[in-house]
């Protein structure tokens, strides 16, 4: 069975470069998947959409910013290699601003492709990777009681117990006997487990303006 996670996305309404370049890639032995424009990209990808984006700057309808940028507000992960025209150097740099790894100019070297790629899809697998992690310590957050997760926001901020205790309108006391109880249901042998834990789990992340 072919390996999904290794998958490259061709987004170019240019059917000569998505065909040369597939090809190419098929070759070097990677799924490819392509796509003439960056709608018909956005209509099938998902959160579970797997791999790399090879994706044009300049498309009809929406271009590969633009497409960029709503992947990011949509939560999907996808290392993005930008594709450049001559004198999108600008836009390149914009692109590569808003998150994508690596932009290539229009001809562009197989060599320098292949490695863009493999790096992109090297990223792509720490992303993944990172997503489960966050989601196993969801899933061991949830295990907490309401209280639990009081004394566990409390401790993200680095608040001492009895800022804590003040903040949740109950006993120092009682702060040490949940932060002792959701230790244990988290595992955590120190408060070091404990903040590795809530900050996958994306606790303590600044909110978006």
């Amino acid at each position: 069975m072919p390996d999904t996670a290794r998958t490259v996305h061709i987004v170019d309404d240019d059917e000569a470069i998505r065909q040369s370049v597939s090809f190419m890639l098929r070759k070097a032995g990677h799924v490819v998947e392509t796509y003439p424009s960056g709608v018909a990209f956005l209509k099938t990808t998902t959160r579970e959409t797997q791999g790399c984006v090879l994706l044009d700057v300049r498309m009809p309808e929406i271009d590969g910013l633009e497409v960029q940028t709503r992947l990011a507000q949509q939560g999907i992960i996808l290392p993005v290699i930008m594709l450049t025209g001559h004198g999108d150097v600008t836009l390149a740099v914009r692109a590569v601003k808003a998150g994508a790894i690596e932009f290539l100019e229009k001809p562009f070297e197989r060599a320098a492709l292949l490695q863009a790629i493999d790096e992109a899809l090297d990223q792509a697998g720490r992303n993944d990777r990172n997503h489960i992690l966050a989601g196993e310590a969801i899933i061991r957050l949830a295990a907490l009681t309401a209280r639990e997760r009081g004394v566990l926001d409390g401790m993200v901020l680095g608040r001492p117990n009895k800022l804590i205790a003040f903040d949740l309108g109950i006993a120092t006391r009682t702060v040490e006997v949940h932060r002792a109880n959701l230790m244990e249901k988290l595992s955590a042998r120190s408060l070091s487990d404990v903040l590795r834990i809530a900050f996958t789990a994306g606790l303590g992340e600044p909110e978006a303006a």
